[in-house]
């Protein structure tokens, strides 16, 4: 098995569920005590995330860069950046190490288009929903994300920051992200991104009738196929 290098704690509630989910994965295909080899290095969060609201991202590229290094030179055969925000930095980590380097939109963008969508809605941080790093490279697919409107944009962000980021899970917040998608689907779209890794903590497909794309599992799922896959051949 291939050992998997997750750069992690941003934040660290979506991290454990990268863990669990992974762990839970390869014991499903693999069956008996098996688990996943991992490798993580957690970071806090706090700083990251001051980072981003001043706009530092080569700061922030800089620390993840070493981050991703001190993966692979512990052994890390593949490396997840785990949250989607933190891509606008992924060259400077795929340009500081060797190993394959599993890009979390392009994964996305793959079973999107498997499943036939072309417009879904993309929630996530403001970063991810205004900037180009994250919807360009969906576009580079084929796929036109919608993205909510600019009062929308702003509550889903508080939510993710405030709330889930914190751990905290309320009713009335997955109430009004469910009453933006139901907007959403009135104005065309034809599925969901889940692209922040915390949201699949909030909604998930049992609550939707468009196809969602929650992107953390889909991440864990290119993992365990990249991860596994020696295992397969041998077999």
């Amino acid at each position: 098995m291939t050992t998997i290098g997750l750069i992690g704690g941003m934040s660290w509630e979506s991290t454990a569920v990268y863990y669990r989910l992974l762990n839970e994965g390869v014991r499903a295909r693999r069956g008996g005590l098996r688990s996943a080899d991992i490798l993580l290095h957690s970071l806090d969060f706090a700083p990251v995330a001051e980072m981003q609201a001043q706009g530092d991202w080569d700061g922030a590229g800089a620390l993840l860069a070493e981050s991703a290094l001190r993966l692979e030179r512990a052994g890390a055969g593949c490396l997840l950046l785990c949250t989607n925000t933190m891509h606008k930095v992924a060259d400077r980590i795929t340009a500081a190490t060797r190993v394959p380097f599993l890009h979390l939109a392009d994964v996305t963008a793959k079973a999107v288009k498997r499943r036939g969508v072309r417009r879904p809605l993309l929630l996530a941080t403001r970063f991810t929903m205004e900037q180009r790093f994250y919807l360009g490279r969906l576009a580079a697919f084929g796929i036109e994300a919608m993205v909510p409107d600019e009062a929308q944009r702003a509550e889903i962000h508080r939510v993710i920051y405030e709330e889930l980021c914190r751990g905290r899970i309320a009713p009335a917040s997955k109430a009004r992200y469910l009453a933006i998608i139901e907007e959403a689907a009135a104005q065309g779209a034809d599925g969901v991104i889940l692209g922040c890794t915390e949201i699949g903590m909030l909604i998930g497909q049992d609550d939707l009738d468009l196809p969602v794309f929650d992107t953390t599992a889909l991440h864990v799922e290119a993992a365990l196929d990249f991860a596994l896959a020696a295992e397969s051949q041998a077999a």
